[in-house]
């Protein structure tokens, strides 16, 4: 399995790039999201990447970042949802923004991206949304999710959907928890996960 590819950036198009590595040239399909974060031809790039292989087609894909990747993951495994319309979706909304729309329920948003109508889009946020609240509820509670029981009633809406949106880019309930339970549970949706995922990463760096 191909896990990455870092390297040289060689081809850079719309949907599209080339990044070579030991003098192999990866071609990789991506979102306009991904290939508007790398840099110039000539310079270096990594990719967290997808090999999608099916009877006739095998395919590389390409992310630049794992939050994208998991959110690619997810949408191919909804029933009619191919990595086309996958990379489709994650080229009109970032993954905070999608994460957030499957966690709200936000079908019709879906709908604004070429190629998927009405029903696979309710299709899309009820087996997603489903799946996520499977895994949080199915488990016991976690002494970290404890740290959400105190939040007020009225902040208690947000802080959930956020949470369920952290799952949907893949972090586990244990380790998006115990941070929304330190933050400012008055903030928007959109403003704990974001903020959330900065700490995240400020941890990660240390």
């Amino acid at each position: 399995m191909i896990y990455s590819v870092k390297g040289t950036l060689t081809v850079k198009e719309l949907g599209f790039a080339v990044i070579e590595c030991g003098g192999v040239g990866y071609g990789c399909r991506t979102s306009y999201n991904t290939v508007a974060q790398l840099g110039d031809i000539g310079s270096e790039a990594k990719l967290y990447t997808y090999l999608y292989v099916r009877e006739d087609v095998v395919e590389l894909f390409g992310f630049a970042t794992l939050q994208e990747l998991s959110c690619f993951k997810l949408l191919i495994s909804v029933s009619g949802v191919g990595p086309k319309a996958a990379t489709a979706i994650l080229s009109d909304v970032t993954p905070e923004k999608f994460a957030l729309l499957v966690a709200s329920g936000d079908s019709k948003a879906f709908t604004k991206t070429k190629g998927i109508g009405a029903k696979t889009a309710q299709r899309l946020v009820l087996e997603l949304k489903d799946k996520i609240s499977s895994e949080s509820i199915s488990g016991s509670i976690s002494s970290d999710a404890a740290a959400l029981a105190s939040i007020p009633a009225e902040a208690s809406s947000s802080v959930s959907e956020a949470l369920e949106a952290l799952m949907v880019l893949g972090y586990s309930q244990g380790e998006a928890a115990p941070i929304l339970g330190k933050l400012d549970p008055s903030l928007s949706t959109q403003e704990l996960i974001k903020e959330t995922l900065r700490l995240m990463a400020a941890k990660n760096m240390r």
